[in-house]
């Protein structure tokens, strides 16, 4: 791990990460710039699109929570918060479970009914 926060691009890591880590710093420096070729390049590494996708919806997340961090002004946690918090994620986990709520079928053959349930439209 120490090697790869240092640089991933000399860790001794598949190709096929350092490929994606690429792809994410392409994300972050220059978002506008991503198009198809990148995403093949990537694809062409072994990732999925699903894959792909998650890659990039975190980047994007720290992204904002870091920003909204910094215009925020919150401060970092210290070491013995991060152990408590830890400890505390370790044995409950992030959140608490919820019960999955009732999902009405979707798709060919939902009713009018099902479409008020789960707020989609079947022509």
């Amino acid at each position: 791990m120490d090697a790869v926060l240092a640089d991933y691009r000399t860790a001794p890591i598949d190709e096929s990460w350092k490929m994606l880590f690429d792809f994410l710093d392409t994300v972050n420096a220059r978002c506008a710039e991503v198009g198809p070729p990148d995403i093949e390049t990537v694809k062409a590494a072994g990732w999925s699109e699903e894959a792909i996708y998650d890659a990039i919806t975190v980047c994007a997340l720290f992204n904002f929570y870091n920003r909204w961090i910094d215009a925020t002004g919150v401060s970092d946690m210290d070491a013995a918060a991060y152990a408590q918090s830890g400890a505390r994620m370790k044995t409950h986990g992030y959140a608490p479970s919820l019960p999955a709520a009732p999902r009405a079928p979707v798709g060919p053959g939902a009713t009018d009914n099902d479409s008020l349930v789960n707020g989609t439209a079947n022509p």
